[in-house]
């Protein structure tokens, strides 16, 4: 994993947590009132994969009690997981891209609507991915995967032998030898395990992207709607489908990739499809990059161009990761996929408590900040959410009262404290678990494991409401808190 060259350990202090009565009177805790999103206060939990569907994407009891809990704490939204809009095997993550994923959706609806006292909106947040293989053995890659070409027998200098000499010789060539005979592409796949690209015109499925994801995702968003939920999020983040049509490494030349204007052209016309499918009083918005972090990637220049598009098209609110790449990702284990936070884009995305001196903590806000006043010198009023690195009151409050954003993403401490938002507009900030950039839990969704928080997963293992994660060794919900005076 990729590690800042500084290496400077940071711990999280705060200093003042406000009274109940200054909180009450803060700019987080007033409503915002936006069209198609009312919002009782204005913080918000981004989209988290915890891993707790089940294989074939369905909500289980796990999913219902993870956001709940969230729920409890009365944030002013949460975002569902990264919820798939293709009716293909992905493991134990949210999908919703056929009708029978609606019944569940609602019980998850509805158990959030409860568990907050209707003050929290809940929102979903859909996603195309890519196809994407584990790192081979070589063995597998050299006699199943790799089509023999011309190319490679020009390089061998095996014009004439057969395929299977051809494979056999592949296999005794050392990693330098074979950087003169496969492709980039080849290597790739043998060394970090084979992905799809939107610029690979070749395959039908990807030349016809634009035709099919309008539809696939107005489909999902419209299940969204009938499931209960207040809005959708568009993913159009990090390494996935949608953020790869936006950023300045797609090279399409069918009208779809280039520029900036072919490129965010496919991200607007799903926005449309979606808008057409839900109606004009339903929250449609979308999570983009404000920097890809990698090598010919896109900027804030180009963040600050999509945002001002996609609010001019009507998009209801914009939130803003950062970086998250599997371009610059760390070499996985034979058998393992590649991670796109290994790299320093990665890095950016989930900095740790070991960083540079900058420090771990709010390293999106100000390219979110020059985000928003784009928009607003366009003339428009978007809701703007910042996001990354941000734990204390002081941090959030400051964010809102400068003008540098509109909403306040809290992902990690959310996680690690579910009741932050009701401690601190309480008056108990100095009973707030603080995240700790530890990047724990981190760890556990590159594994693939149940996603928990260090700071709460081993306490009161043995409590009559417990639920335990698969290996039974960690809590899967943090402990309940309650309040000694209101």
């Amino acid at each position: 994993m990729w590690k800042p060259p500084e290496r400077i350990k940071y711990q999280t202090i705060v200093e003042r947590w406000p009274t109940a009565e200054e909180a009450q009177c803060s700019r987080l805790y007033s409503p915002l009132s936006a069209p198609n999103l009312d919002l009782a206060q204005r913080t918000w939990v981004p989209a988290m994969v915890p891993w707790r569907a089940s294989d074939d994407g369905d909500v289980t009891q796990d999913v219902v009690d993870w956001y709940a809990r969230f729920a409890e704490g009365k944030p002013g939204a949460i975002v569902v997981e990264a919820t798939g809009i293709r009716d293909i095997p992905s493991g134990p993550l949210l999908r919703i891209s056929d009708d029978r994923y609606i019944a569940g959706l609602r019980r998850l609806t509805d158990a959030v609507r409860e568990a907050s006292d209707g003050q929290t909106r809940l929102l979903i947040q859909l996603i195309d991915f890519l196809t994407i293989r584990r790192r081979p053995q070589p063995d597998a890659f050299f006699n199943r995967f790799l089509e023999i070409t011309a190319a490679h027998r020009q390089r061998l200098g095996m014009v004439r032998e057969s395929e299977q000499a051809i494979r056999a010789q592949l296999l005794t060539l050392t990693d330098t030898e074979l950087e003169d005979v496969l492709s980039p592409r080849e290597l790739e796949a043998l060394r970090q395990g084979y992905r799809e690209r939107v610029t690979d015109m070749h395959l039908p499925t990807i030349a016809e992207l634009p035709v099919t994801l309008p539809t696939l995702f107005s489909q999902a968003a419209t299940r969204a709607q009938e499931a209960g939920f207040d809005g959708v999020e568009l993913h159009y983040a990090h390494a996935y489908t949608m953020a790869s049509f936006l950023s300045a490494t797609n090279t399409r030349a069918d009208g779809y990739g280039g520029g900036r204007e072919q490129r965010v052209r496919l991200p607007l016309e799903v926005y449309a499809a979606v808008r057409a499918a839900v109606g004009d009083d339903y929250a449609v918005g979308c999570r983009f990059l404000s920097d890809e972090i990698i090598s010919a990637g896109s900027d804030i220049d180009d963040a600050c161009f999509f945002a001002t598009e996609f609010a001019r098209a009507g998009m209801d609110f914009l939130s803003l990761s950062r970086g998250g790449k599997f371009d610059d990702a760390k070499q996985p284990k034979v058998g393992w996929a590649a991670y796109p936070y290994t790299g320093r884009s990665g890095y950016e995305c989930m900095p740790a408590y070991l960083s540079d001196e900058q420090g771990p903590w709010g390293r999106n806000t100000e390219p979110v900040a020059m985000v928003r006043q784009a928009i607003r010198d366009a003339g428009l009023t978007t809701p703007v959410i910042s996001a990354g690195g941000i734990h204390s009151f002081e941090q959030a409050e400051a964010l809102l009262t400068e003008g540098k954003a509109d909403i306040v993403g809290f992902a990690r401490q959310a996680l690690a404290d579910p009741d932050w938002f009701e401690k601190v507009r309480l008056g108990y900030g100095d009973e707030v678990l603080l995240c700790r950039y530890s990047n724990y839990c981190e760890g556990l969704d590159q594994k693939h494991k149940q996603v928990t928080c260090e700071l709460w997963d081993r306490e009161a293992l043995d409590a009559p409401d417990a639920v335990l994660a698969s290996d039974g060794k960690r809590r899967l919900t943090a402990p309940p808190w309650h309040p000694q005076r209101a």
